[in-house]
């Protein structure tokens, strides 16, 4: 009788349950907008800054890490002025809510012609 309480209790005997896959969030929604092309030394001039930056602490250039990859950034937004200049002041000023939950530190040091240089490099890697 023991060895049949033990073994009634030791059985699992509940039915697996199904699982649900997660709703992946997709925070890549393109903008609707004409793009601009972007001159070489300006992207050039945008990589030697980002590279001396903080920016791949949280940033990969192909893959999300704490924040979105910049290829994402670049599907994401049109090359034109306002959005260059959106970017750039959210470079400097930081800020969430646009990416999920991640929070992008402001980098108040930064010049706002440096800022658009680095989100130029950024936009140039749509594919």
């Amino acid at each position: 009788m023991i060895v049949a309480i033990i073994f009634m209790f030791g059985c699992n005997t509940k039915p697996e349950q199904p699982k649900i896959p997660k709703k992946k969030v997709d925070y890549i929604r393109p903008i609707p907008g004409k793009s601009d092309t972007i001159p070489v030394t300006m992207a050039q001039r945008g990589e030697v800054l980002i590279a001396y930056s903080d920016c791949y602490t949280c940033h990969k250039n192909d893959q999300k890490s704490i924040g979105p990859a910049f290829q994402d950034i670049a599907k994401r937004y049109p090359v034109n002025k306002a959005y260059v200049d959106m970017l750039a002041q959210k470079v400097i000023s930081g800020g969430s809510g646009i990416w999920g939950s991640p929070i992008m530190v402001a980098h108040p040091n930064l010049s706002m012609e440096d800022a658009r240089m680095m989100v130029l490099y950024v936009l140039s890697m749509k594919e």
